[in-house]
């Protein structure tokens, strides 16, 4: 994999994985969170945590192989 393509894999994992525990923390608070005038529900951070856990580990699995 060239050098320039690993490095934007890896931060775009680090990312994925820095969303996806913010989201995970996020549902297992319960911490409140409104855009505008409307509510996001917490369901909405179990969703977004398993579509960013799973970018993440996709990601990985790219740097691992190489």
């Amino acid at each position: 994999m060239d050098s320039r393509i690993r490095h934007f894999v890896s931060i775009s994992t680090a990312a994925f994985a820095l969303v996806a525990l913010v989201q995970l923390v996020r549902a297992l608070t319960g911490f409140a969170v409104q855009l505008g005038p409307y509510p996001v529900p917490v369901a909405a951070s179990w969703l977004i945590f398993i579509a960013a856990g799973a970018l993440a580990f996709w990601g990985a699995r790219m740097l691992r192989r190489g």
